[in-house]
């Protein structure tokens, strides 16, 4: 099992992993809990690590040639349970794609951060011409 020795290293290895569409590393940024929750945008709650996984196995699938950026990072810490809430800047193509504002939380298990809760939505401030069905 992958160790981060923070959440930043955490987010980082999240977003490498969504980036290189990469369902393994992806795995090993999730904690392995029943209790691991999902929402991606315009999606159901997904909880338990399996229902988490199958659902980035199909988006990973689609994940050529896309970007992502993050800005305005807010966080929101505690001694074994971090939140980031941050834009998410999609790009396929070249092309910015959509703006998605994500929460990720991550909870240090003694040895190691790792994630628990990722939700995503879009961002009702900026104009997307995203196609959600295409990516997260």
């Amino acid at each position: 099992m992958a160790k981060f020795s923070s959440p930043e290293a955490a987010e980082e290895a999240f977003y490498g992993a969504f980036e290189a569409g990469d369902p393994e590393a992806m795995r090993a940024v999730w904690q392995d809990t029943p209790d691991c929750v999902c929402i991606h945008p315009g999606g159901e709650r997904l909880q338990g690590i399996e229902l988490v996984m199958d659902s980035w196995d199909d988006i990973l699938a689609s994940m050529e040639d896309t970007v992502i950026r993050r800005s305005g990072l807010t966080v929101l810490g505690g001694s074994d349970l971090v939140t980031h809430v941050l834009h998410e800047h999609l790009y396929m193509g070249g092309e910015l794609r959509g703006v998605i504002l994500a929460t990720n939380a991550y909870r240090f298990n003694g040895l190691s951060w790792h994630m628990v809760l990722h939700h995503a939505s879009p961002d009702p401030t900026t104009r997307s011409r995203w196609n959600r069905r295409s990516v997260h």
